[in-house]
């Protein structure tokens, strides 16, 4: 054997072990990760589209609630009347009262993570 063949390494030896130390660590670092991202990746597509359809949803029942009272109170919205304001302060009452609503109903111990709020700080 001359001494410009490139020499293979054993089996056993540190080099063959350092290949399936970096190979192991790259699998299990791509186990660890692409699954809980593909997880998050859909509550994320799913949540925001939860939240489109309830503001599309929300935003209808708003307008749908600004024109009955605009119908049903006539004089009020009439266009000399110095109430005319009144019914778009009651919608922005309504609508601020279920935004109020909404937040009050989000678990923040869930998005911690299962920590309480005074763990987190």
């Amino acid at each position: 054997m001359s001494g410009s063949e490139p020499t293979t390494p054993k089996p056993g030896g540190p080099s063959a072990s350092v290949d399936d130390v970096v190979d192991g660590v790259i699998s299990y670092a791509k186990s660890q990760t692409i699954g809980p991202l593909r997880g998050a990746g859909r509550w994320v597509a799913w949540g925001a589209l939860g939240a489109i359809a309830i503001g599309v949803g929300g935003s209808l029942a708003l307008l749908g609630l600004l024109r009955l009272i605009q119908t049903e109170w006539a004089s009020v919205s009439s266009e000399t009347s110095r109430l005319s304001w009144l019914p778009y302060l009651i919608v922005f009452v309504v609508g601020a009262a279920f935004v109020g609503l909404a937040l009050t109903k989000i678990n923040r111990s869930h998005l911690l993570g299962g920590k309480s709020n005074e763990e987190s700080r």
